[in-house]
């Protein structure tokens, strides 16, 4: 005979697994205007907890374990916390965030933008040196 706290568990899982899915992390696609496309992600952290035993008030020689009373519980949390929107156009893919951030995470997320900028300006002034030669 299967305890009860096996039960237990197994329904708690079940109505987590039908929370949480991949749609649930990585929303579903939307198209905007002008060929643009946005994806919406989540960040999606869950627990739970089952906990149960067998009890007997009164010793008598009738009572064995599988026909003792069982008291028992199980309880499940989810948080699901928007992280921010892929955006997709003809240009390429930006991370939009959907928090706010520190000044350091702001810079870091300009860096590949500014590195190209200055790259693009040392180019443009090797070329005019060339020129002159």
């Amino acid at each position: 005979m299967e305890h009860p706290i096996g039960k237990l568990m197994q329904t708690t899982l079940e109505n987590i697994k039908d929370m949480v899915d991949v749609n649930t992390v990585i929303g579903e696609p939307i198209a905007a205007p002008a060929g643009v496309t946005v994806i919406p992600f989540s960040k999606v952290s869950f627990g739970f907890a089952t906990g149960g035993g067998d009890y007997d008030g009164k010793k008598e020689d009738s009572l064995t374990r599988d026909n003792l009373p069982f008291a028992g519980g199980s309880g499940a949390g989810v948080s699901v916390q928007p992280v921010g929107f892929l955006v997709i156009t003809m240009d390429g893919v930006r991370l939009l965030p959907a928090q706010n951030k520190t000044a350091l995470e702001r810079a870091m997320g300009c860096a590949p933008q500014l590195m190209e900028d200055i790259r693009s300006l040392l180019e443009s002034h090797k070329e005019k040196g060339d020129q002159r030669t």
